[in-house]
This record gives structure tokens, sequence and C-alpha cells, in this order.
């Protein structure tokens, strides 16, 4: 992995015939297309960013992006109550339900409009058909609109001449854990195909949750319902399928996810062992490309559409709960599970003019609808005013579960439109000078408008110094759950929501100091406002955060064989309302990884990952979370001329208590839910083949 505040790179002057062979292994780092929208040289790049290759995704022994997003300097992977889901954590910015990570394939927005985020049915990306991802660490909304707050991840999937050819694979490992996929590339007439198809299932780590929300409910009211000790509920079913066909200027693209997840440590933090939340995503784009539309013009037309449903099986809280003193008893507990139903359309298309001197000039413009266009939902209570709390509808049993989506729905369908217009100008303004600007203009059917900037210099001082310095702001759309939710006494949502905002000033210097030591640094600080949080069970902008740190990077190839990695990244972030750390992130987050290529044929990769503790939100009366450090290995051979490749890999080698952290949530007696946060996989092994015919 190669990064920097810019992406440090290899330049051609500086490669030595010693070094071809290891960096030919690691891929091409030298470009990043997320930055601009177009493909640029990495240390030009008008932002903070960082590239991971397929080579890079192999050594480091990942089968999920969650494993290689890891690895990113100033982004860790934390988890949310729903299913275990992951929280991109990017520079401290560690709230709600994660909307303010914007996440591509291609390009193209997955984004699911009813929680901001991917959806609390993600489950994960497998890797296997990853060419490359591109991070951007900071704002991005000038070029990628809404969401596009604290990061953007564009994943960018394997072409037809990347795959070259059928190669089928398997995996197992600890955790009854399976796996076998199958990738195709060649020819077909005169269209280039690629196609991908993968299916996989496991147990899940099941580590033992100690206590629950079902065990703070029973020291109040007196029950003995709760669960804990018990085991996490993290068996999960995947199903993913890529077709992708080319042909001259044309692009044509289908996406298919299909996850049965379990429940984690429960959708009310409440154990539940047979829970489940069923989730599919059908997804297809159309593009076209043309560098050559005319003298000095470039342009690009796109549409998309992407369907999402989402099902939940679950009980909130188990049999024999009640939620008062003197309240009656659920006789199979509480039952309640909405289902939603998504869909999106987008259109867009940009131009790129070079006829001026000096200057790279990119225009766009785009229109999108999304919406939650039908609801379901399922329950055995309602809500008494008078009593103050959940009563069960008849004895709270399974037969007592009704249908609420015509009489009490936890949100009516709704969708809203959107229209946006950009301009980005990349301007040599003098010798070793890149001064690249852009602004977008968003408009909204439900909130309105907002415009944000983006501003980056870049200097390239010497041969082998480059220096930049950045600004922007970005915005992060309100959900249609903060929007539009009702009928639920303890959240409400709220249509006069407006935007989060954020400002962010960066400045980045990338040096190489030898032909194969390459070190790069970044400083940043950021402002954010109108942060949506829920107040007296009501969604509100009322939230101000400020943060500010730095991010450091090496990469040394000691010799053909051998190359040194690591990166270190330093924030503190401050919640203004309290004055006090915004909590729930590492305040101090180290990686360093060594690839050696002991003989002709095969390969040892090792990595450390080190988290610090992490602080706890104002009012969280828990002590700081401990943190911790794994270390990895992965034992695998290089393709070269054989039509076999094997991999081993052992994740958590030293058996660490790995945990993080859980969100404050409490009772008025101030028992917290889960008070002893969410236990994380302990050591664990795969081993994989794969044949290429």
């Amino acid at each position: 992995m190669l990064s920097a505040l810019g992406l440090v790179s290899l330049p051609a002057l500086a490669q030595s015939s010693d070094e071809d062979e290891l960096a030919m292994s690691y891929g091409d780092k030298s470009f990043v297309s997320i930055a601009t929208g177009s493909r640029v040289p990495v240390t030009r790049a008008p932002a903070v960013a960082t590239v991971i290759t397929t080579e890079d995704i192999a050594a480091i022994g990942a089968t999920d992006l969650d494993d290689i997003l890891e690895t990113v300097p100033g982004l860790h992977v934390a988890r949310s109550t729903q299913v275990y889901a992951p929280i991109y954590v990017v520079r401290g910015i560690n709230i709600g339900f994660n909307p303010q990570v914007l996440m591509l394939i291609n390009g193209v927005p997955i984004t699911v409009t009813y929680t901001g985020n991917r959806g609390s049915g993600w489950g994960g990306m497998p890797v296997e058909n990853i060419a490359r991802v591109e991070v951007i660490r900071g704002p991005g909304s000038a070029l990628y609109g809404a969401d596009a707050f604290s990061g953007v991840i564009n994943i960018i999937t394997k072409s037809a001449a990347e795959i070259d050819g059928t190669q089928v694979g398997v995996r197992a490992g600890s955790f009854n854990t399976k796996d076998g996929w199958m990738l195709h590339g060649g020819k077909w007439g005169g269209i280039d195909v690629a196609a991908y198809l993968r299916a996989g299932t496991t147990d899940g780590a099941r580590r033992t949750v100690r206590a629950d929300a079902q065990t703070a409910w029973d020291a109040l009211v007196g029950t003995t319902a709760s669960l804990a000790p018990g085991a996490v509920n993290n068996d999960r079913d995947f199903v993913d399928g890529m077709l992708d066909l080319s042909l001259d200027k044309w692009r044509l693209h289908f996406d298919y996810r299909e996850r049965d997840l379990g429940s984690g440590t429960g959708v009310a933090s409440a154990l539940d062992p047979s829970g489940k939340s069923y989730s599919q995503n059908v997804s297809a784009d159309l593009s076209y490309e043309d560098k050559s539309f005319a003298q000095n013009w470039a342009v690009s037309l796109q549409g998309s559409l992407m369907h999402y449903k989402e099902f939940t099986d679950a009980v909130l809280f188990p049999a024999g709960t009640r939620l008062a003193f003197s309240g009656p008893v659920f006789a199979d507990g509480l039952i309640g599970n909405p289902d939603k139903w998504e869909r999106h359309g987008r259109l867009n298309a940009s131009a790129t003019y070079t006829g001026f001197e000096d200057h790279r000039i990119r225009l766009g413009i785009g229109w999108e609808k999304e919406e939650v266009y039908r609801t379901r939902e399922t329950k055995n209570f309602y809500y008494d005013d008078a009593a103050k709390t959940y009563l069960p509808i008849g004895t709270g049993s399974w037969a007592d579960v009704t249908d609420v989506s015509r009489t009490a729905p936890f949100m009516e369908p709704q969708g809203r439109y959107k229209r946006y217009v950009y301009a980005q100008d990349e301007w040599s303004l003098a010798a070793d000078w890149t001064l690249t600007a852009g602004i977008r203009h968003d408009r909204y059917s439900d909130f309105g408008s907002t415009t944000n900037p983006r501003l980056a210099l870049v200097w390239d001082a010497a041969y082998n110094v480059t220096g930049k310095l950045m600004y922007g702001t970005a915005f992060r759309a309100p959900s249609m759950s903060e929007l539009y939710a009702i009928n639920n006494p303890v959240v409400r949502g709220n249509a006069n929501l407006k935007p989060e905002r954020i400002r962010t000033l960066e400045a980045a210097l990338t040096w190489q100091p030898l032909s194969r030591l390459q070190l790069g640094m970044n400083v940043f600080q950021y402002e954010m406002s109108d942060i949506i949080r829920l107040v007296n069970f009501a969604y509100e902008n009322t939230g101000h955060q400020n943060g500010r740190g730095v991010e450091f990077e090496a990469e040394w190839e000691y010799s053909k064989t051998l190359r040194l990695s690591g990166n270190y990244a330093y924030q503190h972030s401050v919640d203004e309302a309290t004055d006090q750390d915004a909590g729930n992130s590492p305040h101090h987050h180290v990686y360093a990884r060594a690839d050696w290529r002991f003989i002709p044929g095969w390969s040892l990769h090792s990595q450390v990952n080190w988290i610090s503790k992490r602080m706890r939100v104002a009012g969280d009366p828990r002590a700081d979370l401990a943190g911790y450090e794994t270390v990895d290995l992965t034992l695998k051979t290089d393709r070269g001329s054989s039509a076999w490749s094997f991999a081993v890999s052992v994740r958590n080698l030293l058996d660490k208590d790995v945990r993080e952290p859980s969100p404050y949530e409490a009772l008025g007696n101030g028992q917290v839910y889960l008070p002893y946060d969410f236990p994380m996989p302990g050591r664990s092994i795969y081993a994989q083949a794969s044949y290429k015919f």
C-alpha cells in the first residue's frame, strides 16, 4: 500500500533495475482518478488520497473490504449496533450510522437513502473482483456531492483485460467459513466481457457478550429475561455477482449483492440468537466516454439504476421482558420488524475542455431521484401515552404480531429529487505550480440548496519534493429516517432539518530522499456544524465538532525482495457543546507491514495494527476503552507461470481481546445497554486456492 497526503508515487526516474521486480509485483500506484474525476499523477492529485492495488490486497491477506480500509492512514473500522455493520471512522468522525462517508463502485454511489449510509444490510464486500480501491480523506462534495463529507471510497472492479481468462477459487477457515468464486474475462465477438460470481457462508466469531440492554431492564424492573452472557449472532450468507460489457466507448455494468445477516448484538442491543436481516441490492449503469469527442473536448455520459430492499426478522427484547415495574410481560418478547424498499435513478454528464493554454476545465451536470417507495411493519406491541411505555398486543406472543403498515407505519413512502452543476479548473499557473479550483451547487426538493467549493495548490518544489495546500467544504444530506420517521416515541423525524456541514484545511508534503525511500506527511483541521443528533427523541441540527491531526507515511524498498511500509495517524476531535473529546475514536493509529519474497514464487507478508485507547463521549460513565494491537501473517504463492495459486493467512495471531466501542445508550438508572462494548474475533485462520485457465 502506498499513500500520502497527495499519495506518494514511484517516479520512473527514481526506479533502478534492482527495484523493477518488486515494484511490478505491487501494481501501478502512480495515478489516481478519484481526486479530480480524471486520471492524474498521484503526486499532483489535489487531495489527500490513498491507492490500494489488487497486489496489496493479496499481500495483506484481505478477504473483505474492511481489511483493506483498516490499512489506510487516518481511517479506522469500528462497528455499529445494526448487525455489526462497519463504521468507517475518518479522522475521528464517528457519528450515528456513518452517513458521513460516501462509497462508490466504479464512480457510482451505493448510498441507501433510508439511513444515508450503505444500508444496515451492507454486510461487507468481498475482494476477489476488486482491481483498486481509492480513498480520499477529507471533503469531496465539490465533485461528488452529498455525503462526500469526511471521506470518499471508490471501489474499482476488474476489467476483462485484468482478469484475462477464467479463474475459480475456494476458501475455508475459522468459524465454519466457506467461500467459492469464479471470475471470467474475455471477448464475445467485439465485446469485452468481465463476469464475477461468489457465494459464501460463515457462522461468524461467536464472542461472548457479558451484559446487554435486557440486563439493564432486568435490573430496573426485576425480571430475569436477558440472554446474556451469550454469543454474538454473526451468522452470514453472501451472494455477489457482476457482469461488465464494454464495446468501444460504451460500458454496461450490472451488480448483484444479497446478504442474510445475523443480528449481531441485537437490533435493540439485546441478544437475539435467531434474528436475521436480509438485503438485496441490484444495480445497473450505462456509460459513454469519448476522449476525442471534438477538438480539445472529451465527454462522458452515464445513467444508473439501483433497487434495494431490506427485511428484518428480529426480536427486540427476549421472551419474559417487561418495560415497566407493574407492566405486563411479553410472552415471546418484544417483536418489531420494519421492512423497506428503495429505488434510485441517476443521470449525469461531464465535459472536459483543454483548449485554453495551461488550463484543464471540467464541467458537469446531473439529476437524481431517490425514494423509499414502499414500507411495511409488523409488531406485537404499541406505545401507550398514558402509561408512557410499550405494552403488548394481546399477550405479546408471535401469534399477536400485527401488520401496522397502514395504521401506524414507522415511515410513509417518501422520495426526493436533486439536481446539480459543477465546474473545475486545473490551472498550471506557473512552472511547477498547479491550482485546482472547483465549485458545485446541489438543489434538493426537500431541504433546498447547498454550494461547496474546494481549492488545492500543488507545488513541485524539487524533482523529489511536492507540497500541497488544500481547502474545501462538504455537506451530508439528512436521511429519510431523520426527516420522516413517525409513530416511534423515542425517534421522531424532522422535516425541517438542514444538511450537516464541514470545512477542512489541509497541508501536505511528499519527499523521496532516496530512490528506494518515500515519505509523506499531512496536517489537517476541520470544523463541523449543524450535526444531526437526537434531542428529546427528535432529530435536530444541534452539534458542532472540531478536529485536527497529522498523518505520516513511509515506504522503503530495502532490497528487490523486501519492502517495508507503514503509517501513523494522530487526531484530536472535540465536541463543542461539552468542550470534551468527541469520543469513540482512537487518538493514535499505527500500521506497519513487511513484504518478503524469500524464494522465487513464494512471499511472506506480516502486518501490525495498533489502536490506542478510545475516550468515551461526554456523559458516558464507563472507563476509556483499552487499545489493542493485532498481528497478521500471510503466506502466499505468486501465480507467475503456474495456473495455481495458494495462500494461508492468520489474523490476530496473538489472540488479543479486540473490542470496538458501543454507543452510549442507558436507562435512567445509569445502566448502559452494552457496557462491555463490541467483542471482535480472536485468532482465526483461513486457506485458499485458485486456478486460472
